[in-house]
């Protein structure tokens, strides 16, 4: 199963395995040079590998830098964001629930406002324009009725 999702924020998302529940989800993600995954959080887990370039990610201890070969565990309702500061892809594997992949599968190619309606409808959580500028990413601020 091959299938590859453009993500509001400019990242996307290859499905590697067929979605279905009680078994893992494997998506190859990219971030493009300069895009950034604003600070969110939900309950499923995700663990990343970097295969190709570089990327900082933001958690609990701050910004991380993360190369190629290296692993990065997110807990379920842990707040975690990523920013591209290079001139190439950051390219990943990613390894989290069906219910993630599904998500994606909703909000590609919608606009901020369905973006954030989507989100509430999962139970995720996103960080405000304000609270993403405290940790450095800039993002538009959506109308929310």
């Amino acid at each position: 199963m091959t299938r590859t999702l453009e993500l509001p924020d400019g990242a996307s998302v290859e499905y590697l395995t067929p979605l279905a529940d009680g078994v893992p989800c494997v998506l190859r993600g990219t971030i493009p040079p300069g895009g950034v995954v604003p600070l969110h959080s939900h309950e499923d887990t995700e663990t990343f590998l970097l295969t190709g370039g570089e990327i900082e990610g933001f958690g609990a201890g701050g910004w991380i830098t993360f190369r190629a070969g290296d692993v990065h565990h997110v807990p379920g309702h842990s707040k975690h964001a990523w920013r591209n500061r290079t001139d190439t892809p950051a390219v990943m594997f990613l390894v989290t629930t069906a219910t993630i992949g599904r998500f994606f599968q909703e909000v590609s190619g919608v606009s901020p406002d369905e973006f954030l309606a989507i989100s509430d409808r999962y139970g995720y959580w996103n960080a405000t324009p304000a609270e993403n500028a405290r940790i450095g990413i800039t993002v538009p601020a959506p109308a929310r009725p």
